[in-house]
């Protein structure tokens, strides 16, 4: 169809709509006879034959961004994926994980399969990403969505949109959105594994029990001290692992339960969502 007249408003329009190259989009055009919602189509195909030639290419740079809603009442965070520093900094993408993010924040759905199913620009957002592909060139992918729903929840974004975190708090005051910003830039600085240790799995707590009696037995440690010992290097893993008995960053004389009840006595952490690159 190389034969089908384009004019240069024709090609500015489809590149206006999708952020395709002037030239892709001219072939796009001309591959669909000048028809532009086929167009749009070609250019989606386009994407979808990049996407499966680099699937095996690694994701590891990108956005994470974290909404919350006015009333603090809920909070999502996500994280798009691309290949590249470059174009995780490009001003598009940002916009564009921050759109996501408000559409997340907005719809609310259960899971990431769910928010990938949902309308972005007139087609399924699994479908606009792709698209993305194409125009931008390298690996694209939205690999985390995290939601939390409580009577507060405030949030914190690492600087560079490098890791997005949202606290749940059991009560909602003004007063504590500074607290609950806080203990979000203790999860980002510290990566707390759960909320307390009654939400290790037992997996974790039996692995570090079985390191700790190892550790005990090289040492030359009797073998009726093993248990004892292993128990005591397991308390210390929850507190340095778990968020509320960590020591507080902004002040090592409280744990982070500590610093909440300072705030208001009956203030705490019921859960919280961390998300990062890599």
């Amino acid at each position: 169809m190389s034969d089908v007249k384009l004019s240069a408003a024709d090609v500015k329009k489809l590149r206006d709509a999708t952020g395709a190259g002037m030239m892709d989009c001219k072939k796009a055009l001309q591959e669909a006879g000048g028809d532009f919602d086929k167009a749009v189509e070609v250019l989606r195909k386009k994407g979808q034959k990049l996407s499966v030639k680099r699937a095996d290419r690694e994701a590891k740079e990108g956005v994470v961004i974290a909404h919350v809603t006015d009333d603090h009442t809920r909070g999502v965070v996500v994280k798009l994926s691309c290949e590249t520093d470059f174009v995780a900094k490009n001003e598009d993408f940002v916009n564009m994980t921050k759109n996501i993010a408000q559409m997340a924040l907005d719809t609310f759905p259960e899971a990431l399969d769910d928010l990938l199913n949902q309308q972005y620009e007139g087609i399924a957002l699994r479908d606009k990403i792709t698209e993305q592909i194409g125009v931008i060139g390298e690996k694209i992918e939205l690999t985390n969505y995290e939601k939390l729903e409580a009577p507060m929840v405030v949030k914190y974004i690492h600087m560079g949109n490098k890791a997005g975190v949202i606290v749940a708090l059991n009560k909602a005051s003004d007063s504590f959105i500074d607290a609950g910003r806080d203990v979000a830039m203790q999860v980002a600085a510290m990566k707390p594994i759960a909320l307390s240790k009654d939400n290790v799995a037992q997996e974790v707590i039996d692995k570090e029990l079985e390191i700790g009696k190892e550790i005990a037995r090289k040492e030359g440690k009797p073998d009726a001290m093993l248990e004892k010992i292993a128990t005591g290097k397991l308390n210390k893993f929850f507190k340095e692992n778990t968020l509320l008995a960590q020591a507080f960053v902004k002040d090592s004389k409280k744990n982070v339960e500590g610093y909440l009840h300072s705030i208001d006595s009956e203030l705490t952490v019921t859960d919280f969502k961390h998300v990062k690159l890599g």
